[in-house]
């Protein structure tokens, strides 16, 4: 069954969780996204004891899951209450934007449902009955899960620590010498544990659920590493010594020879068409 009698269970929860976002339009998509995975490993451990159909495994994904979530939504948190630096750059892509009530409905829904989805290689194994005996592919599973909880963990740790001691220039120690945002690649490796954790479990027309999941959290990543670079090209383009470096460090992905998004010529490009649109509008109301 591709959809269980109880799978609403956990997104009911997901979209109470993320529901802070009709406050602030972008925490659907980053406070509530966190606390919604913390919510859905809640979730399913409750329900799994509840059921009896828990073993340790399960119960060490779905403590994964937690501090994933907490620790995520928490960062998020207070970078936003306390950082007014940050505060600028969630206004610059939006995140004050007042949107129609039928956008943010549509919004809140797609996010209390897509999280589930990227969790189903850990949900399904509930439903399939398969949580109390997993397979060697979730003990592989929850090991990268760990390595991506860890890797997007102390990646946040050494970028705050290198932006409080020079605010001027972009993180480029410690993790961020493999890759330029080794903190979504943290993400994307913790959700690759989830869907490999499946495996042997996710059965027909739920793969599709899983792998909707999986692709549209991969996807977001790599935009979000898209605006990360278009905003330091737009802070840091003209150091030769940020240049060299962005020149010679994967954007996402360690060693691999894919360095950049973006470009300048192209920002340039969109900055000079959306000034000449504000242009024109203002001649137009004049």
């Amino acid at each position: 069954m591709v959809f269980p009698d109880l799978w609403w269970i956990p997104v009911v929860v997901s979209l109470l969780l993320c529901c802070m976002g009709f406050y602030r339009f972008v925490w659907f998509m980053s406070i509530g996204y966190g606390i919604s995975s913390a919510g859905i490993g809640l979730t399913m451990l409750i329900m799994a004891l509840t059921g009896k159909q828990i073993g340790w495994l399960y119960a060490v994904q779905g403590i994964l899951f937690i501090v994933y979530g907490i620790r995520l939504g928490g960062f998020l948190l207070v970078r936003e209450l306390k950082n007014v630096r940050y505060r600028e750059k969630m206004r610059q892509v939006g995140g004050d934007v007042k949107v129609p009530v039928f956008v943010a409905v549509f919004m809140w829904i797609y996010c209390g449902v897509i999280y589930v989805m990227q969790s189903s290689g850990f949900v399904y194994r509930f439903f399939n009955g398969d949580a109390p005996t997993p397979g060697v592919f979730a003990y592989i599973g929850c090991v990268i899960c760990l390595i991506g909880l860890l890797t997007e963990a102390i990646a946040d740790k050494q970028k705050s620590a290198q932006k409080a001691e020079n605010p001027d220039m972009p993180a480029m120690k410690g993790l961020y010498k493999l890759c330029r945002c080794p903190n979504y690649l943290g993400e994307i490796i913790f959700w690759t544990g989830v869907i490999i954790s499946g495996i042997g479990s996710l059965k027909g027309a739920q793969w599709i659920v899983a792998a909707i999941g999986y692709i549209q959290i991969v996807y977001v990543m790599i935009a979000a590493a898209k605006r990360v670079e278009g905003r330091h090209i737009r802070n840091y383009g003209e150091k030769p010594e940020y240049n060299a470096y962005a020149d010679s460090t994967p954007i996402l992905f360690p060693f691999v020879p894919w360095y950049h998004l973006t470009s300048p010529e192209k920002l340039a490009a969109e900055a000079a068409a959306k000034k000449a649109k504000q242009e024109k509008r203002g001649q137009k109301h004049g």
